[in-house]
């Protein structure tokens, strides 16, 4: 593979979750327009594309709550290039599902298809097949737990694991057993889409590393109660007898919200962890790095404390404190990996602590411009205060686009704006775009909705939001070939395109 670029090298990135990209089946995938995409960040001189998580979605169209740590989504598995694997007909690969359909639409279009592929493989019987799938299954453990815990929810959909019969939520041999014999077929299914993913997904990688465009992942901090992972590891959690938890995550109060944040999410036992040698953080930090080249860890902060808060709260407030031994897992982390190719979603009410954590194994924090202007208070976001080791976004996927946000933005905080930039453009979008590339920040990232200059009826996610969520589609004619020379133009000139860069240009193969 060509080289990519490492975290602590000037380079540019964009953020575009894959489902964004477009495509003829409802969303984004693995297929054609990936790598397309992949040869347009080579075309613009940018060298990472970061995505959100790529772990299955959970049941709001959420990749940050998900029902596996581990497995790939199944919804980003290309049917256009199960076709061209003889998979599927080529006349399959053309069914097409409209623009804008929702995420259980998607689902429901795409699952005969990947059910059909499944029935075409187990017939066919191709050596390749059965010995990938064995290699597979030997080196992965949580596939097997994976592939059952989705067969069981597929026969109880209706019912969270900890309401299955009770042998079967204690996870007893027996009815481990017999489920498994019942649940054949749909094991095999599962199996089987885990196997595409990780082909295509592969395929992808290396495309992107011939063009010197690096892979930029995400870990969320914490797993969702109803996942293959609370089931499978409940001594790992804190749950009671019946397997509910008994402590959920949070935040506390702060300036933004009075009653802090209630996620809900099981909290770890992180003492059990370490007894263990963090071998299922150790286990799903590898699984992610065999996918991307580098990983954003989500909340940063709860790898130096989180916040318990009592299950059956109403809200936030009634909470603690609790220590991480955050110190020993990267350190465990750097001894298996070689090193820690992570960066620290270091945002919100940080303390001290967390600060000295991150730069103690030099990970490189974040800074986010639409941050910089609330205030004549000094702050970390305005670039002057910058240091090396750190990536400044213009926006992340939870905030509004750059127009929407400074549309929306006060006098006052425009104000600021004009002051510390020294005007505006008109463009607002690309005066931050300029302003993070010209900074001293190693990484310089913008979500596409910025470079695009779309408004916030393409955000990505309003947090504390279910509804119009994860859906932002790219519109195939948007990204020109003078957007990609603009791009590269200012990657350039801030000397955020890699030396060995080749120039080439790759078209965009729209659709």
């Amino acid at each position: 593979m060509a080289r990519v670029a490492e975290l602590d090298e000037r380079a540019a990135g964009v953020l575009l979750h894959v489902t964004s990209l477009p495509g003829p089946h409802g969303s984004g995938d693995l297929g054609p327009s990936a790598r397309a995409f992949a040869d347009y960040l080579a075309a613009a001189g940018i060298t990472w594309w970061q995505t959100l998580p790529v772990v299955p979605p959970g049941y709001t169209g959420s990749p940050y709550d998900s029902p596996s740590a581990f497995a790939g989504s199944p919804w980003l598995v290309s049917l256009t290039d199960l076709a061209a694997d003889g998979l599927l007909d080529a006349a399959d690969a053309t069914l097409t599902l409209r623009d804008g359909a929702t995420f259980a639409e998607i689902q429901a279009f795409r699952e005969p298809w990947l059910r059909k592929a499944h029935a075409r493989s187990v017939a066919r019987a191709a050596q390749r097949d059965t010995d990938d799938l064995e290699v597979l299954r030997a080196t992965n453990p949580w596939l097997r737990d994976w592939a059952l815990f989705s067969a069981l929810k597929r026969r109880f959909p209706d019912q969270a694991w900890c309401e299955w019969d009770a042998e079967l939520a204690a996870r007893k041999a027996t009815a481990l057993e017999r489920a498994a014999n019942e649940l054949a077929d749909e094991i095999s299914y599962h199996e089987h889409v885990q196997l595409w993913f990780r082909r295509q997904w592969r395929r992808l990688r290396e495309h992107c590393a011939q063009r010197n465009v690096a892979l930029l992942g995400d870990v969320p901090m914490f797993v969702a109660h109803d996942s293959a992972d609370v089931w499978s590891h409940r001594e790992a959690f804190f749950l009671d007898e019946t397997g509910k938890p008994t402590v959920v995550a949070g935040v506390p109060p702060d300036p933004f919200s009075a009653t802090g944040q209630l996620w809900g999410n099981p909290l770890y036992r992180w003492d059990y962890m370490q007894r263990r040698g963090f071998d299922w953080w150790m286990a799903r930090l590898g699984e992610t790095l065999e996918r991307f080249d580098a990983v954003r860890l989500d909340h940063f902060i709860a790898f130096h404390r989180y916040w318990e808060i009592p299950s059956g709260a109403t809200d936030a407030r009634v909470g603690r404190f609790v220590q991480v031994p955050g110190d020993a897992l990267f350190e465990r982390a750097r001894e298996l990996f070689g090193g820690l190719p992570f960066l620290a979603e270091d945002l919100g009410i940080v303390t001290p602590e967390v600060h000295a954590l991150r730069d103690r194994f030099r990970v490189p924090g974040m800074r986010v411009l639409q941050f910089a202007f609330g205030s004549d208070e000094p702050n970390d976001y305005r670039p002057h205060r910058f240091v090396q080791n750190t990536a400044v976004y213009t926006g992340t996927h939870d905030n509004d686009t750059t127009v929407g946000w400074y549309a929306a933005a006060s006098d006052a905080e425009r104000q600021r704006v004009v002051a510390y930039l020294g005007g505006v453009s008109g463009q607002i979008q690309w005066d931050l775009v300029r302003a993070a590339l010209a900074s001293v920040a190693n990484l310089a990232v913008f979500p596409i909705q910025d470079v695009l200059g779309l408004g916030s009826e393409s955000r990505m996610n309003t947090p504390g939001t279910v509804e119009g969520n994860w859906s932002f589609r790219v519109k195939p004619e948007a990204l020109t070939p003078e957007l990609a020379e603009r791009l590269r133009g200012l990657c350039g000139l801030y000397e955020r395109t890699p030396r060995w860069n080749d120039g080439d240009s790759h078209a965009f193969v729209r659709g």
